[in-house]
């Protein structure tokens, strides 16, 4: 793998140059949007295709709310005659596990979805903006009022989704999230094209 020199050889270089530009973590939390970045702003949309996601918005997504209450209410039934099952090794982490699963894969807003406001403001940076800005400065108020009344803090989740970044790009929730004492989970996957998930910086004592 070394030369004479010390170094490393050129078809070493070759692989490690590869291996980070295949598997490094990326965003770097502090590099700047990049509109060709996977975590810049989506390509606005179109008028022709906003106005009939629009149109299916206001009939579907009711009907895709009742659906999910009513899968809902199937797991809460669930829940109840499981803790009879919990008697079963496994029995209450596998079910656990399968909710999670579940709900991270399931979005109360599909991505689809095209409400009156984002028909209006697509491609509209401020306004996305702003959607993020207020979301992140109300949990950081509740968390600071926590904190100040010495109480433990909202549990979250602390998830902003694509419907309300998707003009910045979720690297600018990164980096306003940083300025207000968050970082990305540790715990729960964030997805640039999805949803982005934050946890509370530790406070110094």
């Amino acid at each position: 793998m070394h030369g004479p020199s010390g170094g490393l050889r050129p078809a070493a270089r070759t692989y490690v140059r590869t291996y980070v530009r295949t598997y490094a973590p990326k965003p770097r939390e502090d590099r700047p949007v990049d509109l060709h970045d996977a975590w810049g702003p989506l390509p606005s949309r179109s008028r022709a295709l906003l106005v009939p996601l629009f149109l299916l918005t206001a009939v579907v997504l009711p009907v895709w709310w009742v659906l999910l209450l009513a899968v809902f209410l199937v797991f809460l039934a669930f829940a109840l005659v499981g803790e009879v099952l919990s008697l079963i090794p496994g029995f209450e982490k596998g079910f656990t596990k399968l909710l999670d699963s579940f709900w991270d894969r399931v979005e109360i807003w599909p991505r689809w979805c095209v409400t009156l406001l984002e028909l209006r403001h697509e491609g509209d940076a401020g306004f996305y903006r702003a959607r993020v800005d207020k979301k992140l400065t109300a949990w950081t108020r509740k968390e600071e009022a926590a904190q100040a009344a010495r109480k433990a803090p909202p549990p979250g989740p602390y998830e902003v989704w694509l419907r309300d970044f998707r003009g910045v790009g979720a690297g600018y929730v990164v980096q306003a999230a940083r300025g207000l004492g968050w970082e990305l989970s540790h715990d729960r996957h964030s997805d640039p094209e999805r949803v982005v998930r934050l946890r509370r910086l530790p406070v110094a004592a």
